[in-house]
């Protein structure tokens, strides 16, 4: 129970509405709405900005801050010491595992990686120019029809089985849809690499050579999917969470989420960075483009700088700069274009326009730099972000199907036509 209530009083009224206010562990307090329609009023809160919908202990963020926390633990933290799959089975358990619990998880990852045979058979129904993601939509969704009769969400044994096949297969169906993209035969995994190096296998390897991954490159990948495993209520996880409500298969909720991530405001942010360093063009005009970028008359943005979230700065930028650095120092890499990221990169550290504004570098800025020095097409970054932010997206529907849950139904404002009587054909 609550001993603070908010009080509200409509258009002067004396009678007094009562909202409870919840204090979470951590975070500002809210305001409990829920009886508000008992009074014939409801909120508006287009973007649902002001909104909590839903209670979880998973991520919490402090945008103002720049804090970042799984499960309590800091994901600077995690990202020096943890790894993927550790931070999988964090997301999932609500506690690190031990290494008895670790290797047992790792186990059964491994022993989920291979994809049904017909999924191959799927992906031939594909042009082979379709984009990534709408290729990745439609297999994840198609899983369903492998795994639906079998599956009871209320059991609690089904929901960590269909949370270890999709943390799993993810990345199988991920390089399916990259090489089915260029043309190339699909690569089975291999039990005995690790999950970023598996996935590297598949999208790189082929059948006429033994599997060769650089350990700095997996390293990298293992931190790009860390660094995206989970990023509380946002649009594509809420998603999963509204399409997870009506009891819906978990594969199909996260395809869902899979198609809220591919908006260009959401996932697109890394893809963006290239489009813009490909119109920035060479080293020789990015004061032109940093001018464009400080007029506020002027269209141009510069992509990968800031967060909507972080008000301060992102704390998995720092991380993954740290990788970069290391990845290209590795790969000594001469591209115009990244040469031109360097550049922009210097800039914003050092110009006071940026620094005033906290307009720093964030994630998405130095993880798409870091996937096209390994290789990797623009159109398949939105599919890598997909691959590491399954976990999040399965850890948030089974805590809600874990507890009770009612099916998503948000309110509307009408400002549409009033009761009008239909008129013949004739007559209009």
């Amino acid at each position: 129970m609550t001993d603070k209530f908010a009080r509200l009083s409509i258009d002067g009224s004396d009678e007094v509405t009562e909202l409870p206010i919840l204090s979470g562990s951590i975070g500002p307090d809210v305001i409990d709405v829920r009886n508000l329609g008992s009074t014939g009023y409801f909120t508006f809160d287009p973007g649902f900005l002001s909104t909590a919908s839903c209670e979880s202990k998973i991520t919490f963020i402090d945008g103002g801050k720049g804090v970042l926390l799984h499960r309590g633990y800091p994901i600077e933290q995690l990202a020096e010491h943890s790894d993927y799959l550790e931070t999988c089975y964090l997301l999932l358990n609500g506690e690190l595992p031990n290494k008895q619990q670790k290797a047992a998880f790792e186990d059964e990852i491994t022993q989920h990686t291979m994809v049904n045979e017909a999924m191959a058979r799927l992906f031939r129904g594909f042009h082979h120019d379709a984009h990534p993601m709408a290729m990745m939509c439609g297999a994840v969704g198609a899983m369903s029809a492998f795994y639906h009769d079998a599956l009871d969400i209320a059991n609690p044994k089904h929901r960590e089985i269909s949370a270890l096949r999709l943390i799993a297969k993810i990345p199988t169906l991920a390089a399916m849809c990259y090489k089915h993209h260029i043309g190339q035969p699909f690569m089975y995994p291999r039990n005995e690499l690790s999950y970023a190096e598996n996935f590297l296998y598949m999208m790189f390897g082929t059948p006429c050579e033994e599997p060769n991954v650089n350990p700095i490159i997996a390293k990298a990948m293992d931190k790009i999917f860390l660094l995206h495993a989970d990023h509380e209520q946002n649009a594509s996880t809420s998603t999963v969470r509204l399409a997870g409500s009506s009891g819906a298969n978990p594969f199909a909720c996260i395809a869902s989420g899979i198609t809220a991530l591919w908006g260009p405001a959401h996932g697109g942010a890394n893809e963006a960075v290239l489009k813009m360093l490909d119109e920035i063009g060479s080293v020789d005009r990015i004061d032109e483009y940093v001018l464009k970028a400080k007029d506020k008359n002027d269209p141009f943005r510069l992509m990968g700088f800031g967060h909507r979230v972080y008000k301060n700065f992102d704390p998995r930028a720092k991380v993954m700069k740290e990788t970069c650095d290391e990845v290209l120092k590795e790969l000594g890499i001469s591209d115009p274009q990244l040469e031109i990221a360097k550049r922009l990169e210097q800039i914003a550290l050092e110009d006071d326009y940026f620094i005033q504004r906290k307009l720093y570098p964030n994630v998405d800025f130095y993880s798409g730099i870091i996937m096209k020095a390994i290789g990797i097409p623009t159109d398949m970054f939105t599919v890598i972000f997909a691959t590491g932010r399954t976990v999040g997206w399965i850890a948030h529907w089974a805590e809600m199907v874990s507890e009770s849950y009612k099916i998503g139904r948000p309110r509307q404002l009408y400002t549409g036509a009033t009761t009008r009587d239909y008129q013949d054909i004739d007559k209009r």
